[in-house]
C-alpha cells in the first residue's frame, strides 16, 4: 500500500506505485539537503517548511480537504509551540488517508489540541510526531501524553537528537520519548504498509533510521 522512511526533522516519504509524499521536506533548515519534490506532492505543516518547488504534484501547506494520487488529505488549523492561543494559528495538521490506513502528521505544534482538533484527526492507526523539545517542539512528556490521548496503533518519533543535523536548539534524544511512553519498540529502515492488518495489536514506537 505504502512505505514510510524517515530523513531527518520532521520529514517523513510516503511511497506508493502511483505517487511520494513528502512532509516538511525543505531539511536545509537542519543542515542536510532539501528533498527534491519533482512531481511529488509537498505536504508542510508550516509553509516555511515547503521547498514550493514547481515542478511539485501540488504544495500543501494550510487547511482544506485534498485529494491526490492515492491520498486523501484533511488539514486542521493548529497553534504553533512558540505561540500563544490568541495568536493566528500558523501549523497545520494533517490526517492522511491511504487505502484503510489514517496516519496523523503533526508539526511543531502546542502539546494541547482543542476537542474540535482532535475530532478532526478522529481514529488513526500511525502518528507522526516530533519530540525533541527545547522549547522549539514537543518534549517527550507532552509528545506522550498526546500519543495517549490519539491512541494510535503505531507512533513513529520524529525531530531528536541526531548528531548529523543542525537544529535551532538542542533536541532531546529518541530514548528520552522511548522511556516516557513506555511502548515496545520495533526499529527499521522503512516502514512498509500493506494494508491496516500489518498494523501492531498494542501502541509501538516504529523507529526508523534516518535514511
Amino acid at each position: 500500500m505504502f512505505d514510510l522512511e524517515y530523513k531527518g526533522g520532521n520529514t517523513v516519504v510516503f511511497t506508493t506505485k502511483k505517487v511520494s509524499l513528502t512532509t516538511d521536506p525543505k531539511l536545509s533548515l537542519v543542515g542536510l539537503k532539501d528533498i527534491k519534490t519533482k512531481d511529488e506532492v509537498e505536504l508542510a505543516t508550516e509553509s516555511r517548511f515547503s521547498v514550493n518547488n514547481p515542478e511539485a504534484r501540488i504544495i500543501i501547506d494550510s487547511p482544506g480537504e485534498y485529494e491526490v494520487g492515492d491520498f486523501t488529505i484533511h488539514g486542521v488549523a493548529a497553534t504553533r509551540h512558540i505561540d500563544t492561543p490568541e495568536q493566528e494559528k500558523l501549523s497545520t495538521v494533517y490526517r492522511v488517508e491511504c487505502g484503510d490506513v489514517k496516519v496523523a502528521v503533526l508539526g511543531n505544534i502546542d502539546a494541547k489540541l482543542d476537542d474540535d482538533q482532535l475530532e478532526a484527526i478522529g481514529v488513526v492507526d500511525i502518528l507522526i510526531i516530533p519530540v525533541g523539545g527545547g522549547g522549539y517542539t514537543l518534549d517527550a512528556t507532552s509528545a506522550a501524553a498526546l500519543t495517549r490521548s490519539i491512541e494510535p496503533k503505531a507512533v513513529i518519533p520524529v525531530h531528536y537528537a541526531d548528531s548529523a543535523l543542525k537544529y535551532e536548539v538542542q533536541q532531546d534524544e529518541l530514548a528520552t520519548f522511548v522511556s516516557e511512553l513506555g511502548a515496545p519498540v520495533e526499529t527499521m529502515a522503512k516502514y512498509k504498509l500493506k494494508s491496516s492488518a500489518s498494523l501492531p495489536a498494542v501502541l509501538t514506537v516504529i523507529e526508523l533510521t534516518r535514511s
